[in-house]
């Protein structure tokens, strides 16, 4: 896949491209259902396929007091579109002037002009352009003129009660914990990336060491508590992990932000410094504090074990 960042480096591919445009923010089964239609149709019509997204999520500027916390960072979106088998993702710098930029300057300048728009596929509830006036109905009179169809489609539908697959739903799942349901809708489990970084060693006094993993800001962490999941290193290796997200209230009662850390099973190496990539894929139980310190150290013990027991299931299944 050819990631374009600057506009005027455009691919313009001879043959024209099918487009489709969004935030595209976990690219979860919904997403892949609509990008798989982008590249049925670019084979039909012998042109590329295409995804136009930003470089962060147009709320964080238009209304940043409410703006979402995100499933998936830049190069995490990338790697999934390039995984869905698109040939080119542009993505476009979106800052205060391009929040006031019509939707028809958009349309003219980055749909034609940079990808030489032969159709447009998109929600039929999609909205873009200043004061959100670009919808499906401006795109259908646009392309009338400037020789593009538009293909406005319906929300895909997964998940208990078949409801519409949106990132919006996915990050209400991972906040209320249910890691499982959220995996199923997003085709994967729920991964966050970080460094790993100094805590205050408590977790190697305990007997179980573990891995602070300092999260973005702007990230969406899943709901306080404790998981089973996979911690992998630079090298590709994963290790079954039992994970905590939280404040930490048996040594730390008054923490304000939550603190994601990784206890790897049957592993004692020196992570400090290196990225790491930590995907959840089961709830254990909820964030508690403990009376004392061999109490805590008794639960994080059948925290591995249930974690054992659920990776030893999955593999017999």
């Amino acid at each position: 896949m050819e990631v374009i960042t600057d506009l005027d480096a455009c691919p313009r591919p001879e043959a024209g491209a099918v487009v489709t445009i969004g935030a595209y923010d976990g690219v979860h089964l919904g997403h892949q259902a609509l990008l798989a239609r982008v590249r049925a149709m670019a084979t039909e019509l012998g042109c590329a396929s295409a995804v136009v997204t930003f470089d962060r999520h147009p709320a964080s500027v238009v209304r940043p007091e409410s703006a979402p916390l995100l499933l998936t960072d830049l190069d995490q979106r990338l790697e999934l579109l390039a995984a869905a088998g698109v040939d080119h993702t542009v993505v476009v710098r979106f800052d205060q002037e391009r929040s006031r930029e019509p939707a028809e300057d958009f349309v003219t300048e980055v749909l034609v002009g940079c990808l030489r728009a032969r159709a447009v596929v998109v929600g039929h509830d999609f909205h873009f352009g200043h004061r959100r006036r670009g919808n499906v109905v401006l795109l259908q009179e646009m392309g009338g003129r400037l020789g593009f169809d538009v293909l406005g489609v319906s929300l895909h539908r997964g998940g208990a009660g078949d409801e519409p697959v949106s990132s919006t739903r996915v990050r209400q799942l991972l906040g209320a914990g249910r890691v499982e349901e959220a995996a199923t809708l997003l085709g994967r489990p729920h991964e966050v990336r970080g460094l790993v970084v100094r805590g205050d060693g408590r977790g190697r006094q305990l007997g179980y060491p573990t891995a602070n993993v300092e999260v973005p800001p702007g990230i969406l962490l899943p709901g306080d508590g404790i998981y089973a999941g996979w911690y992998q290193r630079p090298s590709g290796a994963s290790h079954l992990s039992a994970i905590s997200v939280g404040r930490r209230p048996t040594f730390h009662p008054d923490a304000a932000a939550p603190m994601l850390e990784a206890h790897l099973l049957d592993f004692d190496d020196d992570l400090y410094g290196e990225p790491a990539r930590v995907r959840f894929t089961s709830w254990l139980r909820a964030e508690e504090r403990f009376d004392s310190a061999d109490a805590l150290i008794v639960q994080i013990g059948h925290d591995a074990e249930a974690a054992r027991r659920l990776h030893a299931a999955e593999r017999a299944e």
